[in-house]
């Protein structure tokens, strides 16, 4: 494990496998750690020849955290997005100021390429994490040999939104007390909402989890809410999908109530080639009975870019 600095903040990474291999890298989604990669997934990839690259990403588990940047008014980019429902995205004018963008975090990842010495590698990236890899795609084709794109979305206002429940686990108050069991019963109850009723977690796990998580890097809230921002801000995302050229797989789950099954459908009709997968019994998490399914569409990935 090292903390890699890639000009603009330093990233705590882990690498798998052996070096000089083949990249694969991994871009998790919002507010998640690089250790909620499945080691069962990793050491799939890891046993077909790649060297395997996880992070976490910028004001999240151990990489830098940037609370000096503020908060972001949230409430204000929420409103902006209802009101330009109708409309392909957010008017610049209605953005608040932004910490930083989704481009930004892109940047991240391509700093880490640099700092290692990695020209181009096959890119993996999960919800917000998704939205990164295919900015990374669209902006970065170079450095991009393959794209796989699980359980995100193109951006397109007019696609169904979270479910209640979803939308409720996302931005219901914290707990009054925030010390650690009563944080972690807290992320437990969030998680159950928005995980796989396929492959459920069971309690036990989800605490095993969440635990080791807070014991590993605490309780920051505030970076969160930036990443969030950023992800709102991003908007409509189509126009940059269409230009993608790399070989893709989109991976979305039958069941996601978070970011609706229509949103994986939608970046894979644009994206030009890309196939799309659709994983019955699937939520929003990554539950251990589907490393397999992760890994065939990755590889399916990486073996199409030749």
């Amino acid at each position: 494990m090292s903390l890699i600095f890639t000009g603009q903040v330093e990233l705590k990474t882990v690498f798998y496998g052996t070096p000089g291999n083949p990249v694969i890298l991994l871009i998790q989604g919002l507010g998640t750690p690089l250790t909620r990669w499945q080691p069962a997934l990793i050491e799939k990839l890891a046993a077909t020849g790649f060297r395997i690259i996880t992070f976490d990403n910028r004001d999240i588990g151990l990489s830098t955290r940037l609370d000096d940047l503020g908060l972001p008014d949230i409430h204000r980019l929420m409103s902006a997005q209802s009101f330009t429902l109708p409309f392909p995205g957010l008017m610049p004018s209605m953005i608040p100021p932004l910490p930083y963008k989704l481009a930004d975090m892109a940047g991240d990842a391509i700093g880490l390429l640099d700092a290692i010495g990695i020209k181009s590698a096959h890119i993996v990236g999960a919800s917000l994490g998704g939205m990164v890899a295919q900015i990374i795609a669209s902006n970065h084709p170079e450095r991009c040999l393959s794209l796989t794109s699980i359980m995100s979305s193109s951006g397109n206002p007019l696609l169904p939104p979270p479910t209640p429940a979803a939308l409720h686990a996302l931005f219901a108050p914290l707990p009054g007390e925030r010390d650690e069991a009563s944080l972690v019963e807290d992320s437990i109850w969030r998680q159950k909402v928005l995980m796989s009723p396929g492959y459920p977690t069971s309690d036990d796990d989800l605490r095993a989890m969440f635990t080791a998580e807070y014991r590993r890097h605490g309780f920051h809230p505030t970076g969160i809410i930036r990443q969030l921002a950023a992800l709102l801000a991003a908007g409509d995302r189509r126009s940059k999908l269409m230009t993608i050229q790399t070989p893709t797989v989109v991976l979305h789950g039958e069941d996601d109530p978070l970011i609706n099954i229509a949103c994986g459908r939608d970046t894979a009709s644009l994206i030009p080639n890309a196939e799309f997968r659709a994983i019955p019994g699937m939520g929003h998490d990554f539950p251990n009975g589907l490393a397999d399914e992760f890994a065939s569409a990755i590889l399916t990935a990486v073996s199409r870019a030749g």
